[in-house]
């Protein structure tokens, strides 16, 4: 499967282009390229100018920021130019960051080339750096004019940053489609095996239909004032665990598994989530590889991190919960069964 998807999002369009080669690169003094040692390495010339960061949270910085607009005045870039990333999610982050800063909103295209960030940061606008210890606490709402999807970045990917980006993938489809999730539960064994990820057709079929899923939301709701959190299902416990282990020790699509175990865990303790669905997501991430619970790791580390949770309102942190499958509400926990659920998550 090749084409065009155009999404519009708060009145600007984004078109995902999907491919199944790898992208070619603009060479045009009008572009800024951003790459991370590890995905410089995956082509042969890198166009001149480019800034390439160190791999990693730790870059995901205002130093890291400052390092991108930096080169972009070296460059007599303009509003009218394009900032390129070619990276994961910190890359795509990062440079969407710093294109909506840079006088006041540059063009921007992403090339995506983990399976996390294609379906999850590259698209629906959000833009982030990281700061204080705490993952993604600035940012700004920032669409990219062009994503491309090229599946074949992914031959190389390791299994657990694969499996990182299935685990979101599992989350879209207990959002929004039923019949993804059930095509995942059906073919959970096979897609562990690395063959998986020379499908290329099976691919981009997979995240083409997660996006579809998140552009629906997204949609709806730009600036993340309804349902949008929605699509945190999993991250408020996730980004604790994460925060909590410096960012270092957990994948984060492994951080949003336990969290959205966590989240079901506690929709069930409070009589809301049905018992056989939870159950059933549960076999499903078990069978991908992700633990049910973690061991070494303080709760009240992962507490004290999701208190800094940047979704609080009005000193408040709202949980994303389900019913069922598709079926999704907000909702303030109690201080007692938020800690319960933790611990109840810890080896």
């Amino acid at each position: 499967m090749t084409g065009t998807d155009i999404f519009s999002i708060d009145g600007r369009e984004s078109h995902v282009v999907y491919t199944e080669g790898l992208p070619a690169l603009d060479e045009s003094g009008e572009s800024l390229y951003v790459f991370d040692r590890n995905t410089a390495a995956l082509f042969s010339r890198l166009p001149e100018g480019s800034v390439v960061l160190e791999p990693g949270e730790q870059s995901k910085s205002w130093t890291g920021v400052e390092s991108i607009l930096k080169a972009a005045f070296a460059r007599g870039m303009s509003r009218d130019s394009v900032f390129i990333a070619a990276g994961g999610g910190m890359i795509c982050d990062i440079t969407a960051f710093a294109a909506s800063v840079f006088m006041r909103g540059a063009g921007l295209r992403l090339i995506p080339t983990s399976l996390l960030s294609m379906v999850d940061a590259s698209f629906g606008g959000k833009t982030a750096i990281n700061f204080g210890g705490y993952k993604n606490l600035v940012g700004t709402f920032y669409p990219a004019g062009t994503i491309t999807i090229s599946p074949a970045f992914l031959t190389s990917l390791p299994l657990r940053e694969f499996l990182s980006g299935l685990a979101e993938i599992v989350k879209y489809a207990m959002l929004g489609d039923a019949s993804l999730y059930e095509s995942l539960r059906e073919k959970a064994a096979a897609l562990t095996r690395a063959e998986c990820r020379g499908d290329a057709g099976f691919l981009l079929d997979v995240i083409r239909r997660t996006l579809l899923i998140k552009a629906r939301f997204v949609g709806e709701d730009p600036t993340e004032k309804g349902v949008r959190a929605y699509l945190n299902l999993g991250h408020t416990f996730g980004h604790g665990l994460e925060a909590a282990t410096g960012f270092e020790r957990f994948t984060h699509g492994e951080a949003v598994a336990w969290g959205t175990l966590r989240a079901l865990d506690a929709g069930r303790e409070l009589g809301i989530t049905g018992r056989d669905y939870a159950a059933g997501a549960a076999r499903l991430f078990t069978e991908l590889g992700f633990p049910a619970k973690v061991s070494g790791v303080p709760a009240a580390e992962i507490l004290r991190a999701m208190e800094k949770d940047k979704k609080k309102r009005l000193g408040r942190v709202k949980f994303v919960l389900q019913r069922n499958l598709c079926d999704t509400f907000c909702e303030n926990l109690e201080q007692a069964l938020v800690q319960k659920i933790v611990e109840r998550g810890i080896v």
